[in-house]
């Protein structure tokens, strides 16, 4: 498939609400974990949270927008407006622009308070704009509204896969003949209505130190923090003249057997087919931004994947997400964003945090310092809870 190039980026992440402050703060270890503040009598679900504090919705959002959209939604027309401005593209041919977006959860701040409403003043006290804040769809609608791109829209919900699975339906769409799209996914989950669905998991760290509570491909991992943004890209075909973060180069997905069948991951079937889709051989592969589930099994499941691939440690792993938490449908695209920036840098960044990893995992994960990047690609991986794997190739 053609490459597409991305134009302009938009983030909303813990640590930085631009991709220099962001970029910036993976190199420097910046964290955007903190405690989670305290939500009821018993605090918390879960103690710590990734959280986008630094995000003030009246300061870059029109006021008629605040009472009709949930969190998620606010941060995603930020990213969006900022992704289009960077790219500097005209509007002047809606029909051939279009938006896809990701998101695992929906509007669950604006659904847990609207149904608050309905339990304790009743129907008439539930807003109107309930039948679309929470659903899963608003922020590819919203985008769509406010920048007036009639082209083709869609979402997808895949949990943190969802992200790069939306960025390469996009990619689809530019290769088929849009002008442009906007893509990307965003999540914020982290209200106690959001949280106690994430408890169901039993994927949630317990710990009460950022600098200890999420730790993959550590001795000590057990679980992550959650965390809430992502990333919106603009995509537009490759051409001479073309100008931007890189390139979206190979994208492969795949599906896991459920639980207790004896049958493997497939996620080597995901990898390999990324790389088959850029026309990338593994030695042109300068890192791997990895998944980093931060649970022993799942940890070991994508080490083991990427030996398949790369040999042991065969290529150098990073994990920036331990600065944020895991982002959900976010994440993936933030991971992009980190892939196409350090290619441009030259440097692999390292994981934070993690000082003891594990020696009987066959990884080459990067830690304490950034290293140089030796290759012309990046793979960043994304896995979703229910089965779901996607992987994509990215080239400066």
């Amino acid at each position: 498939m053609t490459d597409v190039v991305v134009t302009g980026a938009g983030v909303v992440a813990p640590n930085g609400l631009s991709p220099g402050d962001y970029w910036a703060s993976v190199l420097e270890g910046r964290s955007g974990i903190s405690p989670a503040p305290r939500t009821g009598p018993d605090g918390p679900p879960c103690p710590l949270s990734g959280r986008a504090d630094a995000f003030v919705a009246k300061e870059h959002l029109p006021a008629r927008l605040l009472p009709q959209t949930d969190v998620m939604t606010r941060y995603a027309l930020f990213a969006a407006d900022r992704a289009l401005e960077e790219s500097g593209a005209g509007r002047d041919a809606p029909l051939d622009m279009g938006v896809i977006t990701a998101s695992a959860s929906g509007g669950f701040d604006f659904g847990q308070r609207e149904l608050q409403n309905l339990w304790s003043e009743g129907p008439d006290h539930v807003s109107a704009y309930m039948s679309f804040a929470w659903f899963y769809a608003v922020n590819t609608g919203q985008i769509s509204i406010r920048n007036d791109l009639r082209g083709p829209v869609g979402v997808l919900v895949a949990e943190q896969a969802g992200g790069l699975d939306a960025v390469a339906h996009a990619r689809r769409k530019v290769a088929a003949g849009a002008r442009l799209m906007v893509a990307g996914g965003m999540d914020s989950s982290l209200c106690p209505y959001g949280l106690a669905a994430q408890v169901r998991s039993g994927r949630l760290s317990t710990g009460e130190d950022p600098a200890t509570a999420y730790l993959p491909f550590d001795r000590r991992a057990r679980g992550h923090v959650p965390g809430e943004g992502g990333a919106m890209f603009t995509l537009e075909a490759d051409r001479p003249d073309a100008r931007g973060y890189g390139r979206i180069a190979g994208y492969g997905a795949s599906f896991d057997p459920p639980p207790g069948s004896g049958r493997p991951s497939t996620l080597v079937r995901a990898v390999e087919t990324a790389l088959d889709d850029a026309g990338v051989t593994p030695g042109e592969v300068a890192m791997v931004v990895a998944d980093a589930a931060a649970v022993p099994e799942l940890d070991a499941a994508e080490a083991e994947a990427l030996a398949a691939v790369f040999g042991p440690r065969g290529v150098p792993v990073t994990a920036p997400k331990t600065l944020t938490g895991r982002l959900y449908s976010g994440a993936g695209p933030l991971d992009l964003l980190t892939a196409l920036l350090a290619l441009r840098d030259g440097v692999v960044p390292p994981t934070a945090n993690v000082t003891d990893a594990d020696p009987e995992l066959p990884v080459d994960l990067v830690t304490g310092a950034p290293r140089p990047a030796e290759g012309t690609a990046a793979l960043v991986v994304a896995r979703g809870f229910g089965g779901f794997n996607s992987a994509m190739v990215v080239r400066a």
